[in-house]
């Protein structure tokens, strides 16, 4: 059994754009895995990030790393269907999400006083009050540097959501009347999509990015397809060599 650790679930999801990415992965592609996360699985972590997998005693790290690996060793592949230029786009539009809107949704978070004092304790709460201030001030100062280095936070407020906004339109543009992202079949990119617009839209947090998802139904509404998949509970166990046939009108 594959063991995912991750950070929390105290929103009913991951806060963690990756982890959830990864966590919808595994659901749409029916790998039977069981969750974890603690102060120590992140200590132990490799690269002091997570998400990562055990399976079998054996340590993978990085949510893009898991699926390759998954690829390589079970046979896992929500994309064998994929034309070479879906898979190119799926490809652009994954680095768009994961190193440019990533970063906006870190500052959402982390750099606005009022969702920073509301995210604080789902992402700290595991560590004794008398070091979780100290630690989460430490934390975040370093993601403000790391905000400054990267150039993000050298753009004003107005300029860094309208770069978002950017981003979410092309995806709906993309996407147009889809079932899913690529038609009516599931690809990873559905996971990378969910992973990082469905956290930052049902967050119990009020900021640009959600407020500019809302804007497009065909949007909500595919991010809501999604959900459903991902909550749903399994019909059945399915061995992880199984490659996802989940379709707009449900498995085939």
């Amino acid at each position: 059994m594959i063991t995912l650790y991750h950070f929390a679930d105290d929103w009913g999801f991951d806060p963690s754009p990756f982890c959830l990415k990864l966590e919808t992965y595994l659901r749409l592609a029916r790998v039977p895995f069981e969750k974890r996360t603690s102060l120590v699985a992140f200590m132990r972590a490799p690269k002091k990030k997570l998400p990562y997998i055990v399976d079998d005693g054996q340590v993978v790290d990085d949510s893009q790393g898991v699926i390759e690996y998954l690829q390589r060793n079970y046979g896992v592949s929500l994309d064998s269907w994929l034309t070479p230029a879906q898979r190119a786009a799926g490809h652009a539009v994954r680095r768009m999400l994961e190193d440019g809107t990533y970063w906006i949704l870190i500052y959402s978070r982390w750099m606005e006083d009022e969702n920073w004092r509301r995210c604080r304790p789902v992402l700290f709460g595991a560590i004794p009050s008398p070091l979780q201030s100290v630690m989460a001030g430490f934390v975040r100062r370093d993601y403000k540097r790391r905000l400054y280095g990267q150039g993000l936070s050298r753009h004003g407020r107005d300029q860094i959501y309208a770069m978002c906004a950017n981003d979410i339109e092309s995806v709906s543009v993309l996407l147009g009347d889809n079932e899913f992202f690529f038609g009516d079949k599931v690809s990873s990119v559905d996971a990378v999509i969910y992973g990082f617009l469905g956290n930052a839209f049902y967050a119990p947090l009020e900021t640009p990015p959600k407020a500019t998802i809302a804007k497009y139904p065909n949007l909500v509404a595919y991010l809501n397809r999604i959900r459903e998949i991902v909550q749903a509970p399994p019909t059945s166990k399915t061995n992880a060599t199984t490659t996802n046939n989940i379709t707009a009108n449900g498995v085939s």
